[in-house]
């Protein structure tokens, strides 16, 4: 159960950092709001799963899981651009994230 609250730790983290690009600096209203719970839903399911999993481990993936997301959502939503090393270090954080659920 932990894995699933983590897992949806770092969809919340996602959520909020693409709903603050579209807020504009929280000019935008309903991007905004969505920032401001996304990031509360992913503290406090990041939370739950500290219950269980070593903190190192957790943190570790948690924001692993907010860098390739919002990576690969920048690509698709905003056109953002990425150089060959830039995708080497995504594809190094994903292998990175998949070793420590693997080997946790």
């Amino acid at each position: 159960m932990e894995w699933i609250m983590l897992l949806l730790a770092g969809i919340f983290e996602v959520t909020w950092a693409v709903a603050m690009k579209y807020s504009e600096g929280f000019t935008k209203l309903l991007p905004s709001v969505v920032t401001a719970v996304g990031y509360l839903a992913s503290a406090v399911f990041l939370a739950l799963a500290l219950k269980k999993l070593p903190l190192g481990t957790a943190y570790a993936m948690w924001t692993g899981f907010g860098i390739v997301g919002t990576t690969i959502l920048g690509i698709v939503l905003f056109k953002e651009g990425l150089s060959l090393p830039q995708i080497g270090c995504v594809v190094l954080i994903a292998a990175g994230i998949a070793g420590l659920k693997l080997l946790a």
